[in-house]
């Protein structure tokens, strides 16, 4: 089945040409029944590939397809590399990724764009195979930029929608500052290794001692495209914006590809980071600065799929943070379990949405436990595994991160567990507020609301299961486990980040779990027994509330100190240099022209004599000329 790994993107492709040409003439459910399979088929060979990989002894593989660029030295094959890395994305991207193309047979069935949607997502789905199979740079590269393309075709969906659009625009500008780094992060790694293919850079990497200034300066500009396309501080804005997309959008681009992208390409290129301890540090601040930041901002958030996005940020502030202090394995691990439990409560909010009408704010929803139970059980399910409660799969993997930041830096613990109660909180108040109290949309709404057909139900109740046992995968030793995730990656990740002592994980683990139960204490005494109920937009709050409220400002603050400037230069250089001096110079030397041409017309008279008059002065010109020149 390795030899057959070019056929896991081709085939999604072939799926986006079908669905993309027939969108018009072909049925909805032919369309669904052709854009699902397709990933279902790639899924398959990817859990051939995977479980042949296992029993084989040699676990990288590189699959040489044809020679694609080839100018002097340079040498860039299309090829893909079959690893425990990429074989454990392939299962993520296709696997959750056909059951987000089954909930979206359901919940498009009514869009005009039906077609045309299923063709974006296998397109989406092609590009990120692309991005983790590739055995290079570059190919990994395309595949990265490919995705950036496919979030903005899918986040502006609705394109007609003014804002929508712009949340489009927000994305892929915002995406390329990150690109501009990562693609100059590459032309360094050319210009240092002589090569940009993975074969060829780690065993020269692995004789290079720790704090080369080159190498350093390569991983903060790979580290600078992970900002952009993970969402990390400053270059986090566009993911909440992005919602605008038809929420299996939102599930596809959270769970299954584009944000775990920058995960991806660190832990690839572990080595390389390795090496540059100082820019470890730098990304492990960061991560744990998004992740407050996002958790404080989730706090007042009304917006159910604003919550789940501020909450993407965050948890993707962990997995930088496990990168970071150089627990590869811990953020692999989230990567994972983030993957189910995201993907599962975007389709759940997608489930109360198209109950609700298209509904989104919490403050319109309420009492929806017995009208939806099936959205409402699998929900809960994804809430108690990014909350991390045992033994739900997010508590395994978080609390790895955790354990490894504790033998870091205990002041940087100390932060990301209190982010953590930050989580528990604002997840179970979103809960509580969607699904406990009474319904507090109208009457009419009310009387319609039902349960999701089983096209969307049955992918949340498969998620829910993986979000509850996934875990299993890295159960720590301290609790009868072998971490079987870690042994599998040994062979891509060297680097294994010492593990605390069994009595220092026990307090570790209980210091968590007490946290997070207070939290959804705290949260369950505020919104279920007291009933509280988020004030209106434009009412008044406390100083605090209206910062996490107005997310901090970023939107505003970015607009003050880039857009407006870039604005007014724009201007500046249109109104002034363009119209008042190119145009000016410009049309000068076209009036001076034209100007000079009717003053030269008079000179053409009709009079010989005079024409030979000016025959003469010329001739005698002349010679004084050369006269003079002599």
């Amino acid at each position: 089945m390795i030899n057959l790994v070019w056929l896991v993107p081709l085939i999604p492709l072939l799926g986006f040409v079908i669905n993309g040409l027939g969108r018009n003439s072909l049925s909805k459910s032919l369309i669904g029944f052709i854009g699902s399979s397709v990933i279902f088929i790639s899924f398959a060979i990817s859990l051939g590939i995977f479980f042949e990989l296992g029993a084989d002894a040699n676990k990288s593989h590189e699959i040489f397809l044809f020679n694609w660029i080839s100018a002097g030295t340079l040498e860039i094959p299309l090829s893909f590399l079959v690893d425990p890395l990429s074989s454990l994305m392939l299962l993520i991207i296709t696997g959750v990724g056909f059951l987000i193309h089954i909930y979206s047979i359901g919940y498009m069935h009514s869009d005009e764009g039906f077609g045309k949607f299923f063709s974006y997502l296998n397109l989406f789905i092609f590009f990120m195979l692309l991005l983790v199979l590739g055995s290079n740079y570059i190919v990994m590269f395309i595949g990265w930029e490919g995705v950036g393309l496919c979030s903005y075709l899918l986040i502006g969906f609705w394109y007609t929608n003014s804002s929508y659009a712009s949340a489009a625009k927000k994305a892929f500008v915002m995406n390329r500052i990150g690109d501009l780094g990562f693609l100059l992060g590459v032309f360094l790694i050319f210009t240092t290794f002589g090569s940009v293919e993975f074969g060829k850079i780690w065993p020269q990497a692995a004789n290079m001692l720790p704090g080369n200034g080159t190498i350093a300066l390569i991983a903060l500009l790979l580290f600078i495209g992970a900002c952009g396309k993970s969402a990390q501080l400053p270059l986090f804005t566009w993911l909440p914006d992005a919602m605008a997309g038809p929420t299996p959008v939102s599930a596809l681009i959270h769970a299954a590809t584009m944000v775990t992208a920058g995960i991806y390409m660190i832990a690839r290129s572990n080595l390389l980071f390795d090496l540059a301890p100082m820019i470890q540090h730098v990304i492990a601040i960061v991560g744990l600065a998004t992740a407050i930041v996002a958790a404080i901002i989730a706090l007042t958030q009304t917006d159910i799929k604003k919550v789940l996005a501020y909450s993407t940020v965050s948890q993707l502030g962990y997995m930088f943070l496990g990168l970071g202090v150089g627990a590869y394995n811990g953020a692999f691990f989230h990567v994972i379990t983030h993957a189910f439990f995201k993907a599962l409560l975007f389709l759940c909010a997608g489930s109360v949405i198209h109950a609700l009408h298209h509904e989104q704010d919490m403050r319109h929803m309420g009492g929806l436990r017995k009208k939806l139970p099936v959205t409402f059980i699998t929900m809960l399910i994804g809430t108690i595994a990014i909350a991390g409660l045992p033994p739900f799969s997010g508590f395994f993997s978080k609390d790895e991160i955790l354990a490894h930041v504790y033998l870091h830096d205990k002041v940087m613990w100390g932060i990301a567990v209190f982010g953590a109660f930050l989580t528990a909180f604002y997840m179970f108040r979103m809960l509580f507020l969607t699904f406990y109290g009474k319904y507090r949309g109208t009457h009419h709404a009310e009387e319609n609301i039902h349960e999701s057909p089983k096209s969307m139900t049955v992918p949340l109740i498969v998620l829910a299961v993986l979000s509850a046992f996934g875990g299993i995968i890295g159960i720590p030793e301290a609790l009868g486990g072998n971490h079987w995730l870690s042994h599998w990656l040994s062979p891509v990740i060297k680097h294994v980040a010492e593990a605390p002592d069994h009595a220092t994980e026990y307090m570790l683990m209980a210091v968590s779990v007490v946290g997070v139960l207070v939290s959804i204490g705290v949260a369950y005494g505020k919104y279920v027994k007291q009933n509280h109920i988020p004030v209106p937009d434009e009412a008044k709050r406390p100083a605090l509330a209206s910062l996490s409220y107005h997310k901090f400002y970023f939107d505003e603050i970015y607009d003050a100190l880039i857009r407006k400037p870039l604005d007014a230069i724009s201007g500046f250089l249109y109104k002034i240099v363009d119209n008042k001096i190119v145009d000016g110079i410009v049309n000068g030397l076209g009036w001076t022209a034209a100007e000079g041409s009717k003053g030269l017309r008079l000179l053409q008279s009709g009079n010989v004599g005079f024409y030979i008059f000016m025959m003469v002065v010329g001739i005698i010109s002349l010679l004084l000329y050369t006269y003079l020149s002599l």
